[in-house]
């Protein structure tokens, strides 16, 4: 049974402002990208791209740009030979976690 009393708490949403949020999302990797950086906290590049069969290089620096400049994703430059790059979460993206774990849930569910 769907609960559809609106929490008083929070403020109302419009169709827009859901449009908005949920573009921060969109593309096919982000959300994988985003459970991959809440399991293992801080990952490299390189990690990333094994975490994540059939993307493309060229795919994944997309990805991850946006979410950084989203302000979900944080990248650190290590200054080392070779150069060394690491992925997390900012603060704003720790605050998707609820909503992505509501996302795996109903994932389990409808397989069975």
């Amino acid at each position: 049974m769907v609960d559809n009393a609106r929490d008083r708490s929070q403020p109302p949403c419009s169709p827009s402002d859901l449009e908005e949020a949920l573009s921060v999302l969109e593309g096919r990797w982000k959300i994988l990208v985003l459970f991959h950086l809440f399991s293992n906290g801080i990952m490299r590049f390189s990690e990333l791209r094994r975490a994540l069969p059939g993307v493309s290089q060229k795919m994944l620096t997309q990805q991850l740009r946006e979410l950084e400049k989203e302000g979900v994703v944080f990248r650190t430059i290590h200054a080392e030979v070779p150069p060394r790059v690491e992925y997390s979460l900012t603060t704003r993206g720790g605050d998707l976690l609820p909503v992505l774990q509501a996302l795996q849930t109903w994932a389990v569910q409808r397989k069975s």
